[in-house]
């Protein structure tokens, strides 16, 4: 028999998949998913965001595991379930005592998970039976009713302070020595997550490098000449030189909000692809959606139209370009000239709009994959999109973790996280880089709001 049983929120499958096959523990434990989980899952598949995603994750593994037994208890069903090496037991009862209130669904859900979890200890009794839910209100309800509860363990001090920019004294004569050197000549204390310098020499004036194979590489205005899209502080500039060098395989950038990050990407992008290193641009944007909008959305038609709400960010860069590159034409105000733009340089660069659940069974090659809004996504669809890319392929991971709209998620334990972490050593597959941005040049808006609202925060 199991050594503890598990008995699982929706949360729990729908922060990650993965986390069914932890508490498992190839097999050792048994975990219990109840009815009300099931339906939960149920009405979240037809989702086009990450927690339908998570939502037919699931519903695939359930699929692949063969029935072991059906037993019929008194008020109960248990349905035994083997996915090698997992035991899965469904439980349903035959009566709730918490009825179903439509203006609280939510607790109402609860409460009849609870029951379930009721159920399981007088079923498996002589065992530890645990209710495990992100949801703290959730375990409240199960320490009413004297059930031992659990979060998910997500230890914080696995999350490093990283330090992607640094900057040192020096001199100019050393400086000049120290090019397309090991960086270890300027800094002995260098680390495989520190990728940008910044050196203040003598006079007062300042160098900027990049740090690639821990060979230092100076960063030059002329290396953004004829970009209708220029950098406007260091950051940025460290950002766009990181792909425009096109030496780095995958990029990774927490940015706060206004600070440029997808306009930066994508203007970079479109340069790689007119200077031939890759044939097109795949956009990916994993946001969240409110079951409202879900609810309308699962009912539009065409791609296209179906996902523009998640595409925003896109459409708005893409009109940003094309009024640059209309700036000194006397239709840069005409909305149908900007149109038209917009439409030509979609063409031109092959703009492809990719959410993750089109992902899989797919190979992209030859493009420069974006993929936005990354602090919603978990780190199985990270793997997911990953590994969908070629050898030919430049990934770029944008997103901000002080705006997490996944309630599964937090800063912790998504998918830009765990690729930040990443960043903290060096690897034989790929070269990466990170940086993040700190400061917001969307405008007064932007920057009041932060001011304002982030240093509430801290």
């Amino acid at each position: 028999m199991a050594d503890k049983i598990y008995v699982v929120d929706t949360n729990i499958i729908l922060q990650n998949l993965q986390n069914i096959k932890n508490l498992s523990q190839e097999g050792k434990n048994i975990v219990v998913v109840p009815e009300t989980v099931l339906i939960e899952l149920e009405d979240k598949k037809r989702l086009m965001d990450e927690l339908g995603y998570q939502a037919r994750e699931f519903a695939r593994f359930i699929a692949e595991a063969k029935v072991k037994e059906v037993d019929h208890e008194n008020d109960y069903k248990v349905v035994k379930m083997f996915h090698d090496p997992h035991q899965i037991h469904l439980i349903a009862k035959s009566h709730y005592e918490a009825a179903i209130e439509y203006n609280h669904t939510s607790e109402s859900n609860d409460k009849r998970i609870i029951e379930v979890a009721e159920v399981a200890r007088e079923y498996y009794k002589g065992h530890k039976v645990i209710f495990v839910s992100i949801d703290v209100y959730a375990r409240i309800f199960g320490l009413f009713k004297n059930i031992k509860t659990e979060s998910l363990h997500e230890d914080r001090s696995e999350v490093p302070k990283q330090q992607f920019f640094k900057s040192i004294q020096t001199t100019s004569a050393v400086l000049n020595e120290a090019i397309y050197k090991p960086i270890t000549c300027l800094d002995p204390q260098y680390r495989p997550d520190n990728f940008c310098y910044e050196f203040i020499v003598e006079d007062g004036s300042k160098v900027y490098g990049l740090i690639f194979n821990e060979m230092l590489q100076i960063v030059s205005e002329l290396d953004f000449r004829g970009m209708k899209v220029k950098p406007v502080n260091t950051r940025q500039k460290f950002f766009m030189k990181a792909i425009l060098s096109n030496v780095y395989n995958l990029l990774v950038i927490d940015a706060k909000a206004g600070s440029g990050k997808t306009l930066i990407a994508l203007a970079s992008a479109m340069r790689l692809v007119d200077k031939g290193h890759y044939d097109k641009i795949v956009y990916v944007r994993n946001s969240i959606e409110s079951l409202d909008r879900g609810a309308d959305v699962g009912y539009l038609s065409g791609n296209d139209e179906k996902f523009r709400i998640y595409n925003m960010a896109l459409y708005d860069t893409l009109e940003f370009i094309a009024k640059k590159a209309l700036k000194r034409n006397e239709n840069k105000d005409d909305a149908d000239a900007i149109s038209s733009k917009i439409v030509e340089l979609s063409q031109k660069y092959r703009i492809e709009k990719l959410w993750p659940g089109e992902a899989r069974g797919r190979t992209l090659s030859d493009a420069v994959v974006i993929m936005d809004e990354w602090q919603n996504s978990s780190e199985n669809t990270t793997q997911l999109i990953l590994s969908r890319l070629d050898n030919s392929c430049m990934a770029i991971v944008i997103g901000s973790n002080r705006q997490i709209d996944n309630p599964y998620l937090n800063k912790y334990n998504n998918g830009l996280t765990s690729l930040l972490k990443l960043t903290a050593q060096q690897h034989d597959e790929l070269n990466m880089f990170a940086i993040d941005l700190q400061k917001a040049v969307r405008g007064r808006f932007a920057e009041f709001s932060e001011r304002v609202y982030e240093n509430k925060k801290h």
